[in-house]
């Protein structure tokens, strides 16, 4: 695996982050931003953001927890700045990309959280590399869409490559935020409706298609890590039923429901978020 020449140090609010183009197995180049020394002796934190976002979609989580622990954002494949190769995609794949990365940087195990998609790929991620997972946070997420997943994720696959993705901007912020979010925060909205616009067509279709098969589920009886579920009250994405059959499939999971959120927690609701993550990150730092 090669290390891009020359990593980019990037400002990020109040902490030093370094931006660094690592190149996978496969020859797929993933964008990656590291809060904190990367091969610091403490902590470590992986973070895998939501379908069609980009790995600022954590920022704010991020800066909160660096100044205690390295910190791991990356865009996955067919995301943000890194590399679109045409699908299919799956969710074992990606969790082979995250274990490319952790190999770069030299992390053997780290604490592995992810939102939405993220969720699904850190779920699969602690199903194939059990060893290499030393807490795990499932963040608006779930293990299985349900029975019509296959439909309705190529739906909204075909609805993007057919009209385009600003046909679905408006059905994504109600999604994404509560209302009174949307109305305090506008700017943070459009943030997240910019990146969803960037997205390439296709690779957004391959990773709706990779979500409409994931089923995890048989995964969950064998989860050993320590594990945080958490959702927004109101989130209709992923509910709060679906959070809770993914706490009660995993042994000692703790289910929190942070009222008044809706789907994108670690943008509504960061300080919560970053709690419970540094929480489990101290708790699993000398596993």
């Amino acid at each position: 695996m090669a290390r891009a020449a020359n990593p980019k140090n990037a400002a990020a609010i109040g902490r030093a982050a370094v931006d660094e183009r690592v190149v996978l197995r496969d020859g797929c180049a993933i964008a990656t931003t590291v809060y904190g020394a990367a091969r610091a002796g403490r902590g470590r934190l992986v973070l895998v953001h939501s379908l069609a976002m980009d790995r600022i979609f954590w920022r704010p989580v991020a800066e909160r927890l660096a100044g205690r622990i390295a910190v791991l954002t990356y865009d996955a494949r067919g995301h943000g700045d890194s590399d679109k190769p045409a699908g299919p995609y799956s969710t074992a794949q990606f969790a082979e990309d995250l274990a490319g990365l952790l190999d770069h940087f030299d992390w053997p195990s780290a604490v592995v959280a992810g939102a939405s998609m993220g969720g699904c790929v850190a779920l699969d991620f602690a199903s194939s590399f059990p060893q290499r997972v030393s807490g795990l946070g499932l963040i608006d997420t779930t293990a299985w869409y349900g029975p019509e997943a296959r439909a309705q994720w190529a739906e909204r696959a075909g609805r993007a490559q057919d009209a385009g993705l600003g046909t679905m901007v408006g059905f994504q912020i109600e999604r994404w935020f509560g209302e009174a979010f949307r109305k305090a925060h506008p700017g943070i909205v459009q943030r997240a409706v910019d990146t969803f616009l960037r997205n390439d067509v296709d690779a957004y279709a391959a990773s709706c298609a990779m979500l409409g098969a994931c089923d995890l589920r048989v995964a969950l009886p064998d989860i050993k890590a320590p594990t945080v579920v958490v959702v927004g009250e109101e989130d209709y994405a992923t509910p709060v039923a679906m959070a809770e059959a993914m706490a009660n499939g995993i042994a000692g999971a703790r289910l929190v429901v942070l009222p008044g959120a809706r789907h994108f927690t670690p943008l509504e609701k960061p300080d919560a978020i970053a709690a419970e993550l540094g929480r489990l990150a101290g708790a699993t730092a000398t596993r």
